[in-house]
């Protein structure tokens, strides 16, 4: 834990009236809680300040957790403190607006790319960017103030982050925190609902997934997802990315690849047990956490490619390696 980069980070807070909040584009659960769950212990700590959270999409996904604030002026970014959460690069960031802030603050857990902003807060082991955002309150919690609401956010980015604390990033100090949080209040009966009942064509999908799915010879378990089964099932980008989560406990495979036809490429869901992804993702424009990432290919000679190239990385592994399952 860095607290002299929290300390910092926290003076800057205090030094600033008006404070603009952003995350990444397509959100997940971890950037848009971390980011309403702070700028929800900023307004309780200081409602003299004017804080916003600004960003230009948003995610069907976890639109239970509420709306983001409408767009601000140019001019009120000039004399702003800016804090972008949750993202490894500025291409990443939502609202490239950010750049007009009088001052930048970075807080990530991701693995360090790209440094931007004049102060930066990383700790690529930490499960989430909410985990950090909850230390922070922790460390503070003299100071900073707290409420369900805020808790809520916070809680359901480290459980969307985590895969339900099961990945590997998850720590004692992870379930401390959650367990914070709990306590401050939380409905997870809802919370749990909403994030994960799913529609009855979400199970239809699912199931289609497990026909159309393949294997590689050293276990690279992957699926594409194309223009036609995302009509056929009436899915969003949400629902097609989640289909990499329905190839994670197939024996003997330790990667698993979801390739989902857009507008902008085919996205890829990168996702592993034991064996590090991130530099494979890398090469295809792409990055993240070890063992989950993404990237982007533009045909389908690329993506064989990046099937090959995740199949050798695999068969590698094995060779040297013991005790995967």
């Amino acid at each position: 834990m860095n607290i002299e980069n929290m300390t910092t980070i926290l003076n800057k807070i205090k030094e600033f009236n008006r404070i603009i909040l952003f995350r990444h584009f397509r959100p997940d659960g971890d950037a848009v809680g971390s980011t309403k769950g702070l700028k929800r212990i900023l307004e309780l700590t200081y409602p003299e300040k004017e804080i916003y959270l600004q960003n230009t999409d948003y995610a069907e996904y976890v639109k239970f957790l509420g709306e983001e604030d409408e767009p601000i002026a140019d001019e009120l970014y000039a004399d702003a403190l800016g804090i972008v959460i949750d993202t490894a690069t500025k291409e990443r960031i939502s609202n490239k607006k950010f750049s007009l802030c009088k001052e930048v603050v970075k807080i990530d857990h991701h693995i360090p790319i790209q440094s931007y902003g004049a102060y930066e807060w990383v700790e690529e082991e930490r499960s989430s960017a909410c985990e950090m955002i909850a230390a922070f309150y922790d460390t503070f919690k003299s100071e900073l103030k707290i409420d369900a609401e805020a808790a809520t956010y916070i809680y359901a980015g480290m459980v969307t982050d985590s895969g339900r604390f099961r990945f590997r990033s998850v720590s004692g100090e992870t379930m401390r925190l959650a367990g914070m949080l709990l306590d401050v209040g939380i409905d997870t009966d809802t919370l749990y609902a909403n994030l994960y009942i799913k529609e009855f064509k979400n199970f239809k999908f699912e199931s289609y997934v497990y026909r159309k799915m393949k294997i590689t010879d050293n276990g690279v378990a992957y699926i594409y997802v194309d223009r036609a089964m995302q009509k056929k099932f009436n899915l969003s980008l949400e629902d097609a990315s989640a289909s990499v989560s329905y190839l994670d406990s197939i024996k003997d495979s330790l990667i698993w690849l979801a390739f989902i036809d857009t507008d902008d490429g085919i996205r890829v869901r990168l996702r592993s047990r034991f064996v590090s992804v991130n530099t494979l993702a890398e090469k295809y424009g792409g990055g993240g956490h070890a063992c989950a990432c993404g990237a982007t290919v533009h045909s389908k000679k690329e993506m064989k490619q990046l099937i090959s190239d995740a199949d050798e990385l695999l068969g590698k592994y094995k060779s040297e390696n013991e005790g995967w399952l």
